[in-house]
């Protein structure tokens, strides 16, 4: 199995004053959403920025493993819930994504809660995101609902 998945960015005007929008090529829905830099460091309103959307990525990535891996072993979630907080900082290096913490509410029937623990490591490790995110720290925070 092969999938290229397709996004693109425009860029105009300096970091602190520019703007730009992003844009999945499959969706008719995520098509030049507005980002910029500003929205790094301020809340603004309808105004997305990179970390944002890996940590979408990441949160439904983890989501999707999630379900792959109970499915494995017979289980099937009523829910999975999976929030992503990613953080932007300047270091040493220069500015970098130095964090993400995974937060996973699931409800999984018929599941022990060591067994549930098990399996939340288990994906967090192997999650395709969390494998292209093998430099940052990644948390994880499971609860069984």
């Amino acid at each position: 199995m092969k999938n290229i998945s397709t996004a693109s960015a425009h860029w105009e005007d300096t970091l602190e004053n520019g703007f730009g929008t992003i844009s999945a090529e499959s969706s008719q829905i995520f098509t030049e959403t507005p980002y910029n830099f500003k929205a790094r460091s301020e809340s603004q309103a309808h105004i997305t920025t990179p970390e944002e959307l890996l940590g979408a990525a990441h949160a439904a990535c983890f989501s999707m493993a999630f379900s792959m891996v109970l499915g494995q072993k017979g289980l099937v979630a009523t829910s999975i819930d999976t929030t992503a907080d990613v953080t932007f900082e300047a270091t040493a290096d220069g500015p970098a994504i130095t964090k993400i913490k995974l937060t996973n509410r699931s409800v999984v029937p018929e599941v022990s809660e060591a067994d549930f623990q098990e399996i939340a490591k288990v994906v967090k490790e192997s999650c395709p995101v969390s494998k292209a995110l093998s430099g940052v720290d990644i948390e994880l925070e499971a609860t069984l609902g």
